[in-house]
């Protein structure tokens, strides 16, 4: 039986090593074997298991869920891979619908086509909204969760747009220190500057930013936007934001 590397497993898979071994920690995917010198290898069976975990992060689910639905004694690859399929075509004509609105409101703005207002918002799917901000209130204190949405909304263009821009230059610098160790005196000043731009929405606590970090790196919403600026960046965020609580604490 062919037998991979991490390195080969990650670059198949498209994720980080880091991301491999946070895996392997956490018991969600553990390597085949591990050979003497700690290198890792993995089997056809653990590739089939990394699709499946794959499958369900863009179904977001969490990585505690997936872990759980994957270790059931009665848990069946090919049945859970028709349910993906389902659930995956359906946000697929989700998405169809909002890329039609897309191409209308085109249309609709250079003169071509004329849209009711009501039709500018086909494809919106407003009980997912809803969800979201139900998640929200569930995850952190709902008082929390509304005063920092009326401290944004009493803010002007301008200052939203100077807040947006500092935040953004936050996660570009955290982006060119992938090399540098979490611990770094660059990084943890990178940190720092994150925590005071997190000021501008609340005051939050230590034991908020350490689940902050946590989200970055296993909310598949949050990892799914950070892995988009660099497929490192959750995993390292969350690694530098723990260093930070951990020496302010």
């Amino acid at each position: 039986m062919r037998m991979y590397t991490i390195k080969q497993l990650a670059d198949m898979a498209n994720v980080s090593r880091r991301t491999l071994r946070y895996y392997d920690q956490i018991d969600l995917l553990k390597p085949t074997a591990v050979a003497d010198n700690g290198y890792r290898y993995y089997n056809q069976d653990t590739i089939l298991r990394l699709q499946q975990i794959r499958f369900y992060q863009e179904l977001d689910f969490s990585l505690d869920d997936i872990r759980k639905i994957l270790d059931r004694s009665d848990f069946n690859a090919l049945q859970s891979l028709h349910t993906q399929k389902e659930a995956l075509q359906q946000q697929a004509k989700r998405l169809d619908r909002l890329i039609d609105t897309i191409d209308k409101t085109i249309l609709h703005l250079e003169g071509k086509l004329e849209m009711d207002n009501k039709d500018l918002f086909a494809g919106f799917d407003e009980a997912k909204q809803k969800e979201y901000a139900a998640e929200a209130e569930r995850r952190w204190d709902a008082k929390k969760v509304r005063e920092s949405n009326e401290r944004w909304n009493g803010l002007t263009r301008e200052q939203k747009a100077e807040i947006m821009q500092e935040g953004s230059q936050v996660y570009s610098d955290m982006v060119a220190q992938l090399g540098s160790a979490p611990d770094s005196e660059v990084v943890q000043a990178i940190v720092a500057r994150w925590h005071q731009h997190i000021r501008h929405f609340y005051e939050p606590t230590l034991d908020t930013l350490r689940g902050l970090g946590q989200g970055y790196a296993h909310d598949p919403a949050f990892r799914a936007t950070f892995t988009a600026m660099h497929p490192d960046l959750p995993d390292f965020l969350h690694e530098a934001i723990t260093v930070y609580c951990d020496n302010n604490g």
